[in-house]
């Protein structure tokens, strides 16, 4: 069973933190080509830099995945790079912590357009290069809130609940061309994103903790696994799926 990503190329979105920094990071080990993306300049040149202490096949895009028009930026600055387009993990995402009654329209539809319309757009641009090769990964990074709710995070939870949805409609659409679409659910992953969500809803750690089977947080080394594997021709009669990495967390 073929697990070396050696000569595939991919693009990472919100890949200069925490779960996006990480996936870039691994699937360079396994000899894949990289393009990340962020909606920060500086933390794109930043992290290229880091991520270039693994491998030179790197590249760092600014690009606001909720934009048509930067990610057709992105998706040709990849190919003019490297030549073709294999694996696409939609990462990017943010939230904003109210009780929905709270929430502005603005509110809604920034977490909505990138985190949901983001992935929509990423997948859309990538589907012609991947149709055309015979082949292609799509990897979208829902969370563990595409299950459960959150009073705190209406639209979060929505996005991500959509995240499931869009992964199924594009692995029942694309099946025929080759390409497989999964989603990823983390559970509660210590990145810069849950630390605020620890400072901001009272007693959430001890929460997680009581909840969490494996006793601990994740880290965001806890996905490398699954995003190799997904990325990987191992993966290739896997498709539509919603894979929890959790510690357990959503089996309790």
């Amino acid at each position: 069973m073929e697990l070396g990503l050696k000569g595939k190329v991919a693009i990472v979105t919100g890949g200069t933190e925490g779960i996006g920094k990480e996936t870039a990071a691994v699937l360079l080990r396994e000899g894949a080509k990289v393009a990340i993306c962020s909606r920060r300049p500086q933390a794109v040149e930043a992290t290229v830099a880091e991520l270039k202490g693994i491998s030179g096949d790197v590249l760092g895009v600014p690009c606001d995945v909720a934009k048509p028009e930067d990610v057709g930026r992105l998706v040709d600055a990849t190919v003019q790079r490297f030549g073709r387009l294999d694996i696409l993990v939609n990462n990017a995402g943010s939230t904003v912590r109210k009780p929905p009654q709270d929430f502005t329209l603005d509110d809604w539809n920034s977490v909505m357009d990138l985190n949901l319309t983001g992935a929509f757009l990423c997948a859309r641009a990538a589907y012609p290069l991947m149709q055309k090769a015979g082949h292609g990964k799509v990897i979208n990074i829902g969370s563990i809130l595409s299950l459960f709710g959150a009073p705190y995070a209406p639209a979060y939870c929505a996005s991500k609940g959509g995240i499931v949805q869009l992964t199924k409609s594009l692995a029942l659409a694309w099946a025929r061309d080759g390409i497989q679409a999964n989603a990823v659910l983390p559970g509660w992953i210590d990145t810069e994103l849950t630390v605020t969500a620890r400072n901001e809803v009272p007693g959430l750690n001890d929460r997680v903790l009581a909840r969490t089977p494996a006793g601990r947080w994740g880290v965001p080394q806890d996905l490398a696994g699954i995003a190799v594997f997904l990325a990987s021709p191992a993966s290739d009669f896997v498709t539509g799926a919603a894979i929890p990495v959790d510690g357990g967390y959503s089996a309790a």
